[in-house]
C-alpha cells in the first residue's frame, strides 16, 4: 500500500501539521486542501488588490520550513493551494527552492479558472469562476517527476486520487479503483475531522486536545485503510470515518470529473487500533459536465447586536426595532433583518444568563449608507431606548459580502493542463466515457423495530450527526451504531419528523437519502443558507452546528436502545 497523508483541511488549518506529518512516521505522499467556496471569494478579493496574489500564502510559509525535509524523505507533496494563481505559487516555490538550495521539482495544474470566458460560457460576470478539475493533471505531473504539485480548483478527493492513480498506473476507466480512492480522499480531505475533530461522540475519545491528521493507505484495487501516525491524539474509528463520509454529500451517487463513486456500496470494517478498512466501493463513468464555483460581490453588510436583559424581552425588542426603522426611514437599507435569540433564562444567577441577543443586520449596494450612518444611528439610541441598553461592539463600517452559486459546463469546453517542472505543457483530455446522473431508488428498508416502552431523551443519546454547507443548501447526515437502532431510526426520522424537530426547515425543500450500508440517513435542506456562506444569511452560515441542534432535540426512543 501507499501511504497518503493530509496536513490541511482548510485555509487556516494547523500550521504545524505539515511538519508533524513529515516527522511523525512514514509517508509516500502528503496532501493539503486549502480551498472552499468562501476561500475562492477571499482569494478573488486578494487578486483584485494584487495580480501576483490569489494563492494560499500559508502553504508557501509551510514549505519554507519543510520543503527540504519533504525532498529528503522523498515525500511528494500535492496541494490545491494554488487557488486562483497556481502558476504564481509554483513560481514562488521555485524561487524558494533556489533560496534554500533544495533540488525540488515543482509542477502545477491549470485550466480551471474560467473568468476570462465567463460571458462565452454563459456564467455572467463573476468575481471568480472555477471548474472542478479531476486527478489526471496531477497524475501527469507526478509521472513527470515532480516533488511538489500545485493545483487550482480540483475536487478535494483528486488530491488523493492523483497520487494513487500515478503510483498504480490506473487507467481512466478503472472506475472501481478510482471510486475507492475518491472515498479515501473524501475521508481525509478535511484533516482532523477524520480523527475525532467535530465528532458527535467526542466525549468517548481518550484524547482530543491535539488530534493527529489522517492517513489513507491505498491498495492497488482502490481499497484503503484510514489511520494516523502512532502516538498522535484523537482516534480513527468506524464512527469518525462514518461521520466524515456523510460530510457535504447528497445522494448515493457522488459525482466527480473522473468517476461517480457509489457511496451506497461502501463497506467499513475495523482493522485494528485506529485503523478502519474501506472496501467494495463501486464506480461509474463521470457525468459529461463539470461543476463550476461562481462567486460574485453581492454588496455590503453591517450589523449591530443589542443585548436585552431581564424582564420584558419581547417588548424591549419591539421598541428598539421601531426606533431603528424610524431612524433609517429617510434612507432605508435595501435589506434589514432582525433575529432575536432568547438565550435568557428566568431568575438567572448571572447577568449573562439573564440576557437575550437581538441582531439587526442590513445589506445594501451602497457601503456608505449602511456604514457609520447605520451603526451610529443605532448607538445614538443608547440613552433613549429600552432599560439596560447595551451592544456587543462599537459602531462599525460596512463590509463586502459575496454570493455563491454553482453552474455546470461541458467538460470538453474546459482546458486541463499539466505544467511540468521544465515548463512542458500537456493537455489532459476529458473523460472519454460519461454517464448522466440519475437518482438511485430508495433501497428496501429493514423491518421496523418492535417498539416497547420509550423514554423522551435527546436524539443524540444514540445518534451521531454531521452537517455542512453546499452553496445555499445544507446537508445533515445522521447515523447510529447498531442494527437495532438503525431499524428504529430509518422508520422514525422521516422528512416530516426532521421538519418537526427543526422548525427552521419546515417550509424548505428537504430530501432524504438512505445509506443502509452505513446505518445512516442524509438530509439535503435547500435554501437554508440563502446565497451561501459569504452572504451570512444565517446565524450558523455554514450549517456546522445544524447536526448538533438536531441531536439536542428530544424524541421518544425505545428504552432497549438506551
Amino acid at each position: 500500500m501507499i501511504r497518503i497523508g493530509n496536513a490541511s483541511g482548510f485555509y487556516g488549518d494547523r500550521f504545524a501539521a505539515v511538519n508533524e506529518m513529515l516527522t511523525g512516521g512514514e509517508l509516500d505522499y502528503l496532501t493539503g486542501d486549502y480551498l472552499a467556496e468562501l476561500t475562492m471569494l477571499i482569494l478573488g478579493r486578494d487578486l483584485m488588490k494584487d495580480p501576483n496574489r490569489g494563492y494560499a500564502k500559508t502553504f508557501l510559509r509551510q514549505m519554507r520550513e519543510n520543503l527540504a525535509l519533504a525532498v529528503e524523505k522523498d515525500v511528494k507533496v500535492v496541494v490545491n493551494a494554488g487557488g486562483l494563481n497556481p502558476a504564481g505559487l509554483a513560481h514562488a516555490l521555485r524561487e524558494l527552492a533556489t533560496e534554500l538550495d533544495v533540488d525540488a521539482r515543482i509542477a502545477h495544474v491549470e485550466g480551471d479558472d474560467l473568468r476570462s470566458r465567463a460571458e462565452e460560457l454563459d456564467l455572467g460576470q463573476p468575481l471568480t469562476a472555477n471548474a472542478y478539475l479531476g486527478a489526471w493533471g496531477i497524475v501527469e505531473c507526478l509521472r513527470g517527476g515532480a516533488n511538489v504539485v500545485v493545483t487550482g480548483r480540483v475536487t478535494d478527493a483528486s488530491l488523493v486520487v492523483g497520487p494513487a492513480a500515478a503510483h498504480y498506473g490506473w487507467s481512466p476507466e478503472d472506475y472501481d479503483a478510482l471510486a475507492g480512492a475518491v472515498v479515501a480522499g473524501h475521508v481525509i480531505e478535511c484533516g482532523a475531522q477524520a480523527t475525532g475533530g467535530n465528532y458527535a461522540f467526542f466525549t468517548e475519545l481518550d484524547s482530543l486536545d491535539r488530534p493527529g491528521f489522517p492517513i489513507a493507505e491505498i491498495a492497488a484495487d482502490g481499497s484503503s485503510v484510514i489511520t494516523k501516525h502512532d502516538g498522535t491524539g484523537g482516534a480513527v474509528s468506524l464512527g469518525t470515518v462514518t461521520a466524515q463520509l456523510l460530510y457535504e454529500i447528497a445522494g448515493p451517487r457522488y459525482a466527480g470529473p473522473d468517476v461517480t463513486a457509489r457511496f451506497d456500496t461502501i463497506q467499513l470494517a475495523e482493522d485494528g487500533p485506529d485503523r478502519v478498512r474501506i472496501s467494495e466501493v463501486r464506480g461509474e463513468p463521470p457525468p459529461p459536465d463539470l461543476k463550476v464555483c461562481l462567486n460574485t460581490l453581492g454588496g455590503f453588510r453591517n450589523a449591530v447586536m443589542f443585548v436585552l436583559t431581564g424582564l420584558d424581552i419581547e417588548a424591549k425588542a419591539e421598541l428598539i426595532k421601531r426606533q431603528v426603522h424610524a431612524a433609517l426611514a429617510d434612507n432605508p437599507p435595501a435589506e434589514i433583518d432582525w433575529t432575536l435569540a432568547r438565550t435568557d433564562v428566568e431568575d438567572a444567577p448571572t447577568e449573562q444568563r439573564a440576557s437575550a441577543l437581538l441582531q439587526c443586520a442590513v445589506k445594501d449596494t451602497d457601503a456608505a449608507k449602511i456604514g457609520r450612518p447605520f451603526s451610529g444611528a443605532a448607538i445614538e439610541l443608547a440613552l433613549a431606548s429600552y432599560p439596560g441598553f447595551t451592544v456587543t461592539a462599537p459602531p462599525s463600517d460596512a463590509s463586502p459580502y459575496g454570493v455563491y452559486r454553482a453552474a455546470f459546463v461541458d467538460a470538453k469546453a474546459v482546458p486541463h493542463v499539466a505544467v511540468a517542472p521544465d515548463g512542458t505543457r500537456t493537455d489532459i483530455a476529458p473523460a472519454a466515457r460519461t454517464q448522466q446522473l440519475t437518482e438511485v431508488a430508495e433501497p428496501a428498508l429493514p423491518e421496523p423495530l418492535a417498539v416497547g416502552p420509550t423514554r423522551r431523551v435527546p436524539l443524540g443519546t444514540i445518534a451521531g450527526a454531521r452537517s455542512g454547507d453546499k452553496g445555499g443548501s445544507a446537508n445533515l447526515g445522521v447515523w447510529v451504531r447498531s442494527e437495532q437502532a438503525w431499524r428504529w431510526l430509518v422508520h422514525t426520522l422521516t422528512v416530516d419528523e426532521l421538519r418537526r424537530l427543526l422548525p427552521e426547515t419546515a417550509e424548505l425543500p428537504v430530501t432524504r437519502h438512505v445509506f443502509g450500508n452505513l446505518l445512516a440517513l442524509n438530509f439535503v435542506i435547500d435554501d437554508i443558507l440563502g446565497q451561501g456562506v459569504a452572504s451570512q444569511a444565517r446565524f450558523d452560515p455554514q450549517a456546522k452546528g445544524l447536526g448538533e441542534w438536531l441531536r439536542s432535540r428530544h424524541i421518544d426512543i425505545p428504552e432497549e436502545l438506551l
